[in-house]
């Protein structure tokens, strides 16, 4: 491959890095979202980079598109057929309630009650066939459901994880009569035990699928206009890439993608300077994502809900999302409390200051008041553009500072202080909260948004170290193309170990890693080597919740097996259960072609430079002022301001200090220390 570009369409930015294989040069690009349609933004970025979509080897994309279209409730009329006697699942749900206290709450499913129809068979938990459905039942249901608007069909069948029998051939019958490709089996979306999770997950997949294929469609149709005729890899919310093709089937495992490739890029980062213990901060221009990286290896989950009610249950990484970016919105609630986000002013119409007709007040307005953005230099705008510091005070004055009685200065530092302590807030859940200590993690702070609040969180969390990538701002873009290709599987057994033959445990696995071996050759990104992880969910028997277990690796008999499981349970809970019977419930594998390794970029990448091109883009604002006045803890004080471009390795400042570049602006606080070390990255501590 000779070059290759990694594309994180984010709400309010685009971002784009691109790398030549030969020569190893590497440009970035970030301009405007384009919400209306997104490929337009991305056709931007490569006008920016001044190359051609035909002159490319490969793409690779992390998307908000899914996860979006769940958020604003824009998917597809998702259809449900179900088992007779289980139509309400959706609504039944957990005991679980949106809020701590009171018994109020509202929900509503992606699937509609109007359209779920039961149709009467049944599979037990053993996986054996009892009743089948009839042809005719399923044909009916079908047609009810498409007379009622449905543009998707779901299939989901009660114990189906055991046995997809029914599912499979349901699925058939149904394709014989629905007229569209978008047909779902819930078993292949999600072939695991518990049928809320199974269901909504595949009600999840349907919901965003026709939105993902037809973005895909409108993408490749105008890449191929342009001469491009590849694939498009797209980052899946387990950090790995997989083809367009898998992800227009299983839509749900683009969710969270652009946030997981940020992860990717740090865990990378984090391996170039020995620094094992990261956490992941990325505050953008829409919302803040959080994860945390222990001993090398990001911390996973196995469900997430994207609100109440709407669990995503398929592997991810653990990333916490919270509106806390640059554009999240400042408002007052009914008690007189100010409060940050969770609505975005977006890339339309944006923050006031970007004097495209938004109202409401924002991170960004703030910030820009307080004299920490230089408003001549606006991130991922011409030449020439300027933030309207004026108007973005008059508007927090109005809205935010005389309900509370403080001068639109001040009440740009509340808006500060409250964001800084959302995002502290956040970081605390993933670390404190499960027996971590931030003293012992370095902070990787990335995104538009995350130099900005470094030093606070520095300070207020008592981290380490912060560590700023040389180009913060397109670090998830990066990330895209440092991802590994993967595929991860899943298959609920829940039998006792003792009645398992661990050859046929094996064996399932085995097909596992034949089936994701099969898909990696077939996507064609280049890898050095596949690799597969092999675990399971496994649990005392009687205990409702399990614990992951690194399998050994083959041949292993009961006792190998049941020796991991105890050493995973005592690492959880510090001891073991005893000689009581141990079951596995669900068999995970990781199916994983490994990237050939990528030097991560230093600073003499410069913004719209194409490979080759060694020379910096002139800078917006030729002759920066050498100070300007930047409110912090003690108030007002003139802050020196340096162009990164300026720094060398080795180089070390003192705060506060204000370091810009074309993607971000770096705050050093009072009483902190930035150096810049062989990597080119920028590394804050407390002095």
């Amino acid at each position: 491959m000779a070059r290759i570009v990694g594309v994180d369409i984010g709400g309010t930015f685009t971002d784009l890095v691109l790398r030549d294989e030969i020569t190893g040069q590497v440009g970035i690009a970030k301009v405007p979202s384009t919400p209306g349609d997104p490929s337009q933004a991305l056709l931007d970025g490569l006008a920016v980079l001044g190359v051609s979509p035909d002159a490319l080897s490969l793409i690779v994309h992390g998307t908000t598109v899914a996860t979006n279209a769940v958020l604003e409730r824009k998917g597809a009329a998702v259809g449900v057929i179900m088992t007779e006697g289980f139509r309400d699942v959706l609504e039944l749900r957990r005991r679980d309630r949106p809020q701590t206290y009171g018994l109020r709450g509202t929900f509503t499913p992606l699937s509609p009650r109007r359209l779920r129809v039961e149709v009467l068979e049944r599979t037990d938990y053993r996986g054996k066939v009892e009743s089948t459905p009839t042809e005719e039942s399923l044909k009916k249901a079908a047609r009810t459901l498409l007379d009622r608007g449905a543009e998707v069909a779901v299939i989901s069948f009660l114990n189906a994880y055991a046995n997809p029998a029914n599912e499979a051939r349901a699925r058939e019958v149904v394709e014989s009569v629905w007229p569209n490709p978008y047909v779902v089996a819930a078993s292949d979306v999600l072939p695991e035990i518990r049928e809320f999770e199974r269901t909504a997950t595949a009600v999840l997949n349907g919901y965003v699928q026709p939105l993902v294929e037809r973005y895909l469609e409108n993408l490749m149709r105008r890449l191929r206009e342009k001469g491009y005729d590849r694939d498009v890899l797209l980052i899946q919310s387990n950090g790995g890439v997989m083809s367009q093709a898998v992800a227009r089937r299983f839509s749900v495992n683009t969710v969270l993608s652009g946030p997981a490739a940020g992860v990717a890029a740090t865990e990378r980062l984090g391996r170039a300077v020995g620094r094992p213990n990261l956490i992941a901060c990325d505050v953008g221009g829409t919302s803040l994502d959080i994860a945390v990286i222990v001993d090398g290896a990001p911390a996973t989950a196995r469900d997430a809900a994207l609100e109440y009610g709407l669990p995503i249950r398929v592997p991810m990484l653990d990333i916490r999302t919270a509106g806390a970016g640059g554009g999240s919105i400042a408002w007052i609630d009914r008690a007189g409390v100010l409060n940050i986000g969770p609505e975005s002013a977006g890339a339309d119409p944006g923050p006031v200051c970007y004097g495209q007709g938004g109202q409401a007040p924002t991170l960004t307005d703030a910030n820009l008041v307080l004299g920490r953005i230089n408003p001549g230099r606006p991130i991922g705008r011409e030449s020439g553009f300027t933030l309207d510091r004026q108007g973005a005070a008059t508007v927090i004055g109005e809205v935010i500072g005389k309900p509370l009685g403080l001068s639109p200065e001040d009440a740009a530092w509340s808006i500060l202080r409250v964001a800084n302590h959302k995002i502290a807030a956040a970081i605390r859940m993933l670390t404190v909260e499960r027996g971590l200590d931030p003293r012992d993690f370095t902070m990787v702070a990335y995104g538009g948004g995350g130099p900005l609040h470094a030093g606070a969180l520095l300070d207020e969390l008592e981290l380490g170290a912060v560590l700023i990538p040389p180009w913060p701002g397109i670090f998830s873009a990066l990330g895209c193309l440092t991802a590994d290709v993967r595929h991860d599987f899943v298959l609920s057994l829940n039998r006792r170990l003792d009645d398992l033959d661990p050859d046929h445990l094996y064996g399932l696995l085995d097909g596992h890693h034949t089936e994701g071996r099969r898909l990696i050759e077939s996507e064609g990104a280049e890898v050095s080597g596949i690799e597969a992880r092999f675990e399971a969910d496994m649990a005392y028997d009687g205990q409702i919740h399990e614990v992951r277990t690194v399998l050994p690796p083959p041949p292993a008999d009961r006792a190998g097996i049941r020796a991991a499981f105890e050493a995973a349970y005592r690492a959880q809970y510090g001891d073991v259960v005893g000689e009581r019977p141990v079951r596995v419930v669900t068999l995970r594998t990781a199916v994983i072609g490994v990237r050939p390794a990528m030097a991560l970029p230093g600073f003499q990448a410069r913004e719209g430079a194409a490979p080759g091109d060694t020379e910096p883009t002139a800078r917006e604002d030729s002759s920066p002022p050498s100070t300007r006045s930047m409110h912090c803890e003690k108030g007002w004080m003139d802050t020196p301001v340096v162009q990164r471009d300026d720094l060398e390795p080795g180089m070390e400042l003192t705060g506060p200090v204000l370091i810009e570049q074309p993607d971000t602006t770096t705050v050093v606080e009072p009483g902190q220390k930035i150096g810049v070390d062989e990597g080119d990255n920028l590394v804050l501590e407390r002095a």
